[in-house]
């Protein structure tokens, strides 16, 4: 069996632990360190999450940064219910489907201008700072901006990325840093961010006017070509909403209501838990349930996640128990059905989850959306612009249509889960459209069938790709399966074909689990995933 190369700076999981312990979970381990010593310093896992997310930023930028959206669901003990932050930009107000359609665009392209959207990350981190933190949100943005400045080494996977964005991005200002000598970093490089440095450095400094009305909100409306105006900037895209919520595995689950898919998530495994298959994931109809019960729901994800001021369905009704029972009841439990197949949306996503030494937790997702996003940064400012915009319709009339000022459809699907006031897990995930069916697959893991935080992390993953012929998912897997596993699936009928040992795109998920003890747990299958503990 192939190992998946890791950075030995990066620990895979930090339990058992007690539970006054604090815990940090990201996708890199400079990040997860900068998140456990605000706490030390005195933040709370609100703080960590803004600092490894920031730190993220400087790091990773062809996942997330202050270009992109923010959701986060923070819970303190002994809450009914937690918090949920929808940080997610707007469209410019000269944005126009029609305008497009007169150009003879089908939809949005992806690397383009009329894919940029307000970022609505700094928004975010103002709002928990105001609303949740113990210290400033200079205090949390500190040791990014150090790293930003002093440099820090080119993990794997972000040599790998500059590589393949090269011939996109590597003529933008912004991009010299990242290109030494005028080419991709080999990994362990030193890679320095003066720019990012001095834009974080300003919003530290002077809040978000200094990032939204300063050189990046000008270099966000230049990008855009005027679609984005100076009154959209001046016009704040944080906002707390309700959660979306269903009991499933005897807990409360949480997620962040549409726009997010998150509610994807919500319902397959509540279907699946309907469907009361066995308890081993090596059991070839535990697979086929759990597919199947994605599947199920999977297929309207563009109809129905959108702004909610357009959306056909409430959260409440997307997870009504009576429609997710009538959907359970056309799973035919020996052979895959045919579903309409969702529009694929990639993803370019850091997700990570905090707790700290009282217990409030975390689950946290910041993205770019399509690897570095748009490809076009905001002047020489050191921000990449994501290209949310581009999970808009330009079909007249359809609720997810590009309007001026609304939100576009979101794969960002993070999750929190509950027992009365105690948070038990947080979880969450990158992988754009294949979020929800990587959160339920560790989910269920954990959950029903009683893996350990870290089996649920190491055991193989599937994915869905388009339909391989009549209708029916071509499903790809990790060949580390049991052959018997593999072989129920080929004869119930699914086409299958296998991927690589550990996906990296599949993943990394990050996960912190509550019991006796506290476990965070990172992924195998990028190298710089880190768990880290305190206390």
């Amino acid at each position: 069996m192939t190992e998946p190369r890791r950075d030995p700076a990066a620990p895979l999981s930090t339990g058992p632990l007690s539970n006054t312990s604090a815990v940090v979970v990201s996708p890199h381990h400079l990040a997860s360190s900068a998140g456990l010593d605000v706490i030390e310093r005195g933040g709370n896992a609100v703080d960590a999450a803004i600092a490894a997310d920031a730190m993220l930023s400087v790091v990773a930028p062809d996942t997330c940064g202050p270009g992109g959206d923010l959701f986060a669901i923070v819970h303190r003990p002994g809450d009914d219910a937690p918090t949920v932050l929808n940080a997610s930009g707007r469209a410019g107000s000269r944005a126009s489907a029609a305008a497009l359609r007169e150009q003879g665009l089908r939809s949005i392209p992806m690397r383009s201008r009329w894919s940029i959207t307000v970022p609505g990350c700094v928004d975010g981190w103002e709002a928990l700072v105001d609303r949740f933190s113990n210290l400033t949100l200079a205090d949390d943005l500190a040791a990014a901006i150090e790293t930003a400045r002093a440099g820090f080494p080119t993990s794997i996977e972000l040599s790998a990325s500059l590589n393949r964005l090269e011939e996109l991005i590597g003529a933008q200002p912004s991009a010299a840093p990242l290109y030494p000598d005028g080419r991709p970093p080999a990994p362990g490089a030193i890679l320095r961010r003066p720019a990012l440095a001095e834009t974080l450095r300003s919003i530290a400094s002077d809040g978000r006017d200094a990032f939204y009305l300063g050189p990046v909100g000008d270099g966000i409306i230049e990008a855009t070509g005027g679609n984005v105006t100076r009154s959209d900037l001046e016009r704040v895209q944080a906002e707390w909403v309700a959660p979306a919520s269903t009991e499933i595995f005897g807990l409360t689950a949480w997620t962040v209501p549409p726009n997010s898919q998150g509610w994807i998530t919500l319902a397959a495994l509540r279907i699946f838990e309907m469907l009361d298959g066995p308890r081993h994931p090596d059991d070839p109809s535990f697979q086929h349930l759990l597919i199947e019960a994605y599947r199920s729901v999977a297929w309207e994800r563009a109809d129905t996640t959108t702004d909610p001021s357009t959306a056909p369905f409430s959260a409440a009704e997307l997870l009504d128990e009576h429609r997710l029972e009538e959907r359970a009841a056309m799973i035919d439990p020996d052979h895959p059905r045919v579903w309409p197949a969702p529009a694929p949306a990639p993803g370019g996503t850091a997700y990570l989850t905090t707790r700290d030494h009282d217990g409030m937790v975390v689950s946290f997702i910041q993205s770019n959306f399509w690897g570095i996003g748009s490809g076009i940064s905001a002047g020489a400012t050191g921000v990449w612009l994501h290209n949310r915009g581009a999970g808009f319709e330009l079909r007249p009339g359809h609720p997810n249509e590009l309007v001026a000022g609304r939100r576009p459809l979101h794969t960002l699907a993070p999750t929190l889960w509950t027992d009365g006031g105690r948070a038990r897990l947080v979880l969450g995930t990158r992988g754009g459209d294949q979020q929800p069916l990587l959160l339920a697959q560790v989910a269920a893991d954990q959950l029903w069938a009683g893996s350990s935080p870290e089996d649920a992390q190491d055991r193989p993953r599937w994915s869905i790709d388009a339909p391989a012929s009549a209708g029916l998912p071509l499903i790809r897997y990790e060949p580390r399966y049991a052959v018997s596993t593999i072989r129920g699936l080929d004869e119930r009928g699914y086409t299958l074909a296998p991927a690589r040992e550990w996906e990296p795109g599949w993943g990394p998920v990050s996960s912190i689990t509550v019991g006796e003890t506290v476990t965070g747990a990172a992924d195998p299958r990028v190298s710089t995933a880190a768990a880290l503990s305190s206390g």
